[in-house]
């Protein structure tokens, strides 16, 4: 095994935390130039695409608008196991609360209930000849992901979801 002189290391440490304080900071700003990002209003939003494309980021963008799915076990909370509440990313709606998240091996997190009845909607997707359940923020009409009838109790659902679709705030 080689071994790196410890300024080597130091660098690179340096540099990962700056990566992810700039991710963290571009995440605040595209909520700040979002007015529609709201974690207390449950109006439902009607907001043009061409809208949605100036305060969202580009994959998120892709997700939430048009239906595109992020690659299987590369979501920020596919494997993240903390306690707390995650919301749509594109508009701050409630969406599922952690202790609805289970361990999967489909490469999405996975919950079997969200926060309240009519925080998601549901729509028929036939796309790539299958016949699946696409799972809509209740709020903003935003491409969360689907749900299958394979879930544990006691609900029986797997709500199969994009990370990129949702933010998450810790339990206080």
């Amino acid at each position: 095994m080689k071994k790196y002189p410890s300024i080597v290391l130091m660098t690179c440490l340096s540099g990962i935390m700056f990566y992810m304080a700039s991710c963290n900071s571009m995440a605040q700003t595209d909520k700040k130039k979002n007015p529609y990002y709201s974690r207390t209003d449950t109006t439902t939003l009607h907001v043009s695409d061409q809208e949605w494309k100036k305060v969202l980021s580009p994959d998120l963008y892709e997700v939430a608008r048009h239906a595109e799915t992020e690659r299987a076990f590369t979501g920020k909370y596919y494997e993240f196991d903390v306690k707390g509440t995650y919301y749509c990313a594109a508009c701050g709606n409630a969406l599922f609360r952690s202790d609805s998240k289970f361990s999967t091996t489909c490469g999405w997190p996975s919950f079997y209930e969200p926060i309240r009845t009519n925080s998601v909607l549901y729509k028929e997707d036939l796309s790539y000849g299958m016949t699946r359940t696409e799972v809509l923020c209740g709020r903003c009409d935003a491409h969360l992901g689907h749900v299958f009838d394979d879930g544990p109790n006691p609900t029986g659902k797997r709500f199969c979801m994009n990370s990129i679709s949702m933010d998450f705030e810790p339990q206080k």
